[in-house]
């Protein structure tokens, strides 16, 4: 056999090499594409794909354009207008590599028309399969258009490779929502085969946040914190508001969409607390860190970083995010309670209730009517109110807190006339956000006035079991757990860098209650188990933890998912043994205390489980539901 001799490649097939590693599928191209058009200054994005981007991926932009002498070196690798004194330390701009047009050449049939706001004329260029055709004069507005057909048809592999449309079309309309995040202040404009996805006129950040999240303003959380050099800003939903998926997490550094699994991981970490399990959370989060604190010179794609302190980053992360959560119910976060498909349901029921009637028919008096015909039980519990007869609360509290036997029976108008006449109309004060109690519903939920007028429900069992669980949460960040020895030490055979990761941790871990000590080569020897733990399985546990320190060795013992979870689900289930059961009659005084307890509590918006704690029924969803607005 003959010795293989070592030879440069042909251009061609380094280009298409790159392109394999650029523009792994259509949505990679677009996102360079529309990268481009950002660092050209655009302010208006118009794209268009058939067939998944398979076919046509079309990018026309307002930016400043290109001449003819600029066109050329576009789509030849390596050469860019981005990095001017070579420096890859001091990035500011989405592209900076010129390998995106050359790969996409390569592999693609690829037209360009540019025009600059002193031609006189456009000029256009194609590139079929790496072989280059133009410039020549040609038709067209100041900025650019950028047309690639036939995507990977020099590579049928990689084309054949490819998912359906509907898969493609997924992977970019995902890219453009990013790219939409991080350019606010540019109009973007989305077909795909002809269909709008997204038509986006210039916004401020709270705005372009809601359309894109697909959430009201009003149910974000602003974050907006700094430590040193590095700045976190953003907005969150409350726990309350989360998805099935993680397609509403995004994520900018310096103004580039990234995916990065240093921050995921801190934003789980502070989302674990107070988001049911299985579920996700809605957030843009915008870090900032110096230029050359970070590397975005990883991979071709540009989507990796590289952190100069990882553990800075994650802790300054998990901080932020969990402070921005630690708030107090009625500062942010609950459920707006949705009154439009009850109000169309009652709607339905009210036209059929009539056509089954003639119209001479008697209509009955409002105290006959049977209280479960409008979805209350007949439990609405009886509140004394205090001494003289008077409300030490807010306007219509007094009317509130009169005597029910059942939802509408009893009802004596002339009393009612007589205490409304003897109460002195008082405020609610601002700092009760959560209102004042004036009664209860199935002894299980605490109706409320806030001081705006709206009505708020709370289900009693699962605002007292966050309590509950936070007062034990305070026990574990404090290391104060109770410690229960093992009658028999158990040994625990490990990996060696999990044991010594481990070993590193022992500190911590014993004031969590998990005693811990090198035992040979390898082996740990556990002496006690915190004490909510014991009896469960010692050696699973602690290979748990040394495999997540092993691979994540900045993050602390406490954090792990494996420690933490376990905690968690004990920690909620002593919540929730320990905490005032749906059913039970409260007493004024415990329902104020419940309610005041919430809005000064942070992570009081969820119950340990997920499950939201308070509903608001609003004045505008009071008013669908009567039929007053449509």
């Amino acid at each position: 056999m003959a010795r293989p001799v070592i030879r440069r490649l042909s251009d061609h097939v380094v280009d298409l090499i790159a392109a394999g590693e650029v523009v792994e599928r259509p949505a990679a191209a677009l996102k360079e594409l529309v990268e481009n058009a950002l660092d050209a200054g655009a302010t208006r994005i118009d794209v268009a794909l058939r067939g998944g981007g398979r076919d046509v991926i079309e990018v026309v932009d307002n930016g400043r354009g290109m001449d003819a002498e600029e066109l050329p070196l576009a789509v030849q690798r390596h050469c860019t207008s981005k990095l001017p004194d070579d420096n890859l330390t001091a990035i500011q701009t989405l592209g900076f590599r010129g390998e995106a047009l050359p790969s996409i050449g390569a592999s693609a049939r690829l037209s360009l028309v540019s025009r600059t706001a002193e031609a006189e004329s456009a000029w256009e260029l194609s590139v079929e399969g790496g072989v280059m055709k133009g410039p020549f004069p040609a038709a067209g507005s100041v900025g650019t258009r950028v047309v690639v057909r036939d995507l990977f048809f020099a590579t049928p592999a990689r084309r054949k490779f490819l998912k359906t449309v509907r898969v493609e079309s997924g992977h970019a309309e995902s890219v453009m929502r990013r790219i939409a995040l991080s350019a606010p202040e540019c109009a973007f404009r989305v077909t795909f085969d002809g269909r709008e996805i997204m038509n986006l006129p210039p916004q401020d950040m709270p705005g372009r946040v809601a359309s894109i999240l697909a959430v009201p303003e009003d149910n974000l959380l602003h974050l907006d914190e700094q430590r040193g050099a590095m700045r976190l800003s953003g907005y969150l939903c409350g726990p309350g508001e989360s998805r099935r998926t993680g397609a509403g997490q995004f994520m900018l550094v310096n103004h580039r969409p990234v995916v990065d699994p240093v921050l995921r991981t801190a934003v789980r970490v502070a989302y674990r607390p107070v988001i049911e399990r299985g579920r996700f959370p809605i957030f843009l989060l915008h870090l900032q860190v110096p230029l050359e604190r970070v590397d975005v010179n990883v991979h071709p794609a540009k989507t990796e970083l590289r952190f100069a302190d990882e553990a800075e980053v994650r802790g300054f992360v998990i901080g932020a995010v969990g402070r921005a959560l630690a708030r107090g119910a009625g500062e942010g976060g609950g459920i707006q309670a949705d009154l439009s498909v009850i109000g169309r349901h009652a709607g339905q029921e009210a036209a059929q209730l009539s056509q089954s009637h003639a119209v001479s028919a008697p209509q009955p008096r409002l105290d006959t009517i049977p209280a479960r015909d409008f979805g209350f039980g007949p439990s609405i519990r009886r509140l004394t109110p205090p001494q003289g007869g008077r409300s030490q609360h807010g306007e219509g509290v007094a009317e509130g807190q009169r005597s029910y036997t059942t939802a509408f029976a009893g009802l004596d108008e002339r009393a009612m006339a007589a205490q409304t006449d003897s109460s002195e109309p008082q405020t609610i004060p601002p700092s009760y956000p959560l209102g004042v109690p004036i009664g209860q519903i199935h002894a299980t939920y605490i109706l409320s006035i806030a001081p705006n007028g709206d009505l708020i429900l709370t289900d009693q069992h699962a605002a007292h079991e966050r309590l509950t669980h936070e007062r034990l949460r305070a026990r574990f960040a404090e290391g104060a757990i109770t410690a229960q020895a093992l009658l028999m030490p158990e040994v625990v055979d490990l990996p060696h860098d999990e044991s010594i990761a481990l070993l590193q941790c022992a500190e911590e871990l014993a004031g969590l209650g998990l005693e811990i000590e090198a035992f040979g080569n390898g082996s740990i020897l556990v002496r006690s188990l915190p004490a909510p733990l014991s009896g469960g399985d010692v050696a699973g546990l602690l290979r748990d933890v040394a495999e997540e320190l092993a691979q994540m060795p900045d993050l602390a013992a406490r954090q792990t998912d494996s420690l933490e979870s376990r905690f968690e689900a004990i920690m909620a289930r002593m919540a929730c043994h320990g905490s005032i059961r749906a059913g039970r009659i409260l007493k004024q005084e415990e329902m104020e205390a419940l309610l005041r307890g919430m809005e000064q509590h942070p992570r009081a918006n969820t119950c340990p489980h997920g499950r939201p704690t308070w509903l608001r029924l609003d004045r505008a969803g009071l008013e669908t539901l009567f039929g007053r607005v449509k």
